[in-house]
């Protein structure tokens, strides 16, 4: 059975106020969405990547796997209106590739920490319950509001958890989801998980971490250069 890592690109950055989409942007020499892939093609258990690129920028994606030596991808896909419209592209086009009990990990371009342990547990418990997605406990108390000014209550964080990625799924399975959220009127959805659940599905967690940052605004990319250094810093040692 093969595991194929479906990498989301597709967005404009709109938060992130640059010229150029947030994926691509450079950190230390090296784009955004190359730190990415790396973890995939340097993770023993991925068998192949795909990557729903935005317009105009698919021949400068392939430059980039040349130049960074990821030989593990295999596909780029045409981005959509919407975040679900990107990632149902590339499962509709994944699904003509490979079989559907094959799983795919859907993971957001822009979270570039992701570790070797992260994706490995997302294949552990998909494998086991039929899919997983990437969480992490709530710390925070939450504060519940309807204006946006002032509060009307709260909620427990002990029932709360924060979503990640990458989330996986057989790729049966998700095609099928996206068909029938298609019937129902479903069209933006906001993650694969929240598309599961207005469906009427269960999801299961795996282990995810603080550090596995999604970069959209410019703070996050202090953040990330930081988590860079720290890195390093642990090479050294």
């Amino acid at each position: 059975m093969a595991n194929i890592a479906l990498i989301i690109a597709g967005g404009v950055g709109n938060r992130m106020h640059q010229d150029i989409p947030k994926q691509f942007l450079t950190v230390n020499e090296k784009p955004v969405i190359v730190y990415t892939l790396e973890a995939f093609q340097n993770h023993p258990q991925i068998d192949a990547i795909a990557v729903v690129c935005i317009s105009g920028w698919e021949e400068m994606l392939w430059a980039y796997a040349k130049q960074f030596n990821i030989t593990k991808l295999k596909h780029i896909v045409p981005g959509g209106d919407n975040g679900q419209g990107s990632i149902r592209n590339g499962v509709f086009e994944l699904e003509k590739h490979y079989d559907p009990k094959d799983l795919i990990l859907i993971h957001d371009a822009i979270r570039p920490m992701i570790s070797e342990e992260i994706i490995s547990d997302n294949i552990r418990v998909a494998l086991k319950y039929g899919n997983a997605t990437t969480v992490i406990p709530c710390a925070e108390a939450m504060i519940q509001t309807d204006d946006g000014h002032m509060s009307v209550g709260s909620y427990p964080r002990d029932r709360l958890k924060r979503s990640q990625t990458p989330q996986a799924f057989h790729i049966g399975d998700l095609a099928d989801l996206h068909r029938r959220a298609l019937e129902a009127g479903i069209t933006n959805s906001v993650a694969s998980c929240t598309l599961m659940i207005e469906m009427g599905e269960q999801i299961y967690f795996s282990a995810g971490s603080e550090k596995n940052i999604k970069l959209t605004t410019v703070e996050d990319i202090d953040i990330f250069k930081a988590l860079l250094a720290a890195k390093r810093a642990e090479w050294l040692k």
